[in-house]
């Protein structure tokens, strides 16, 4: 039996935060609901690369869940959703704050439909706040919560990111706090409404450099311990056009590096200062001396904290992260389709391939307690398809 078997979720999401959280929960084991509006629906089906008529990226993000089309813009969607939720563990919405209220669907609303209800929101920057109304991306939040602002380059503006640390730490504190909620529920029977926004969910990331704003002191951008300050906790090219990353903090580490490359170590290195600079105008001539995998091959005898820089290409093939079963091959109709796993996905797990849009609404509808009469009268209507 998977952790989460008999919960069944609702989700109202789109694009990569929500889809991310609710593929986390369908994979350990819940029956998530896809809605989709009438139109395009979710944006990431057409989003390249493609397989098929199906961006990649929705293959991932909604592999082991149903579909639903339902248009809250009609009276007859609405009337739906709300005799939908009486059979729900959770409500998962992706909407800018007050649109619910809009909808005539509003947190408040649904809850007093099913008070054991949980409602979760997943927005840029919460429910509440003088920004909530604000539109945003990853970056706009990274940049806004100080993240990219202790990044370096010091002496440019800092780097954009190659990652959406936002969405997915967004996406992943939903989990958790869902998780937390239908256990509470366990021991209340209450519902609650849960309000996560994506600009707070990545300050944690910069705990280290927070730990000394909250102290009272100066943040130097791109020099800080982790952030570039040290000449041992840095990238640096090697003699191939490669890179690797070096982050040698402890001092049995870095010793024994130094050792291995005839260079006396002391205490120093693990201290920011101007020092540094010269350091790792050193380093960086080091490195170049040789190729990636020669330094590959220090590490592996001498355990240094010294890693390859992989190249997006190279990840597929790499041994670690196929032994970690890191991707997945789900067999879906439009061939097999190669996709990411997550750390809590259980091993051997067979997920079933995305929706096609509104693939299971009549399923959906009928456990809803829909007759076949009154889903084709909505189907008429075009609330549902």
């Amino acid at each position: 039996m998977a952790a989460l078997d008999g919960i069944r979720v609702l989700d109202l999401t789109r694009l990569l935060p929500g889809p991310l959280a609710t593929v986390v929960l369908a994979d350990l084991g819940a029956t998530v609901d896809k809605v989709e509006d009438a139109g395009a629906g979710d944006y990431t089906r057409v989003t390249p690369p493609m397989q098929g008529n199906t961006g990649l990226m929705f293959h991932t993000l909604n592999r082991g869940k149903r579909g639903i089309v339902l248009d809250l813009k009609k009276p007859e969607g609405v009337s739906v959703l709300k005799k939908l939720v009486l059979k729900y563990d959770v409500v998962f919405e992706q909407f800018r704050p007050g649109v619910m209220d809009r909808l005539g669907v509003g947190h408040q609303v649904l809850r007093e439909i099913n008070p054991k209800l949980i409602v979760c929101a997943l927005t840029g920057y919460g429910q509440t706040g003088p920004l909530a109304q604000r539109a945003g991306h990853d970056l706009n939040y990274m940049a806004r919560a100080g993240l990219l602002g202790a990044m370096g380059p010091r002496d440019q503006p800092p780097a954009t990111p190659s990652f959406q640390l936002a969405d997915v730490s967004g996406g992943m504190w939903c989990v958790i706090a869902i998780l937390a909620a239908l256990r509470e529920r366990d021991l209340t029977g209450e519902g609650k409404i849960i309000d996560i926004g994506m600009i707070e969910s990545v300050v944690p990331f910069a705990l280290p450099v927070m730990a000394k704003l909250l102290g009272g002191e100066q943040v130097a951008r791109g020099d800080e311990m982790l952030t570039g300050g040290l000449a041992i906790y840095r990238t640096y090219a090697t003699k191939d056009g490669g890179a690797v990353a070096f982050g040698a903090l402890e001092p049995k580490f870095f010793q024994a590096f130094f050792a291995a490359v005839g260079i006396q170590a002391d205490s120093s290195m693990v201290v920011p200062g101007e020092h540094q600079a010269a350091l790792t105008a050193k380093l960086e001539q080091l490195f170049l001396s040789r190729t990636r995998d020669e330094w590959l091959a220090l590490n592996d005898e001498h355990d240094v904290c010294l890693e390859p820089v992989l190249r997006p290409d190279e990840l597929l093939s790499d041994e670690h992260l196929k032994a970690r079963r890191v991707f997945l091959d789900v067999e879906t109709p439009e061939g097999t389709v190669k996709q990411l796993g997550t750390p809590v996905t259980p091993h051997g797990f067979t997920p079933s391939p995305a929706p096609r849009q509104g693939e299971h609404t009549d399923q959906i509808l009928t456990e809803a307690g829909f007759t076949p009469q009154e889903i084709t009268e909505l189907r008429s209507a075009r609330a549902v398809r």
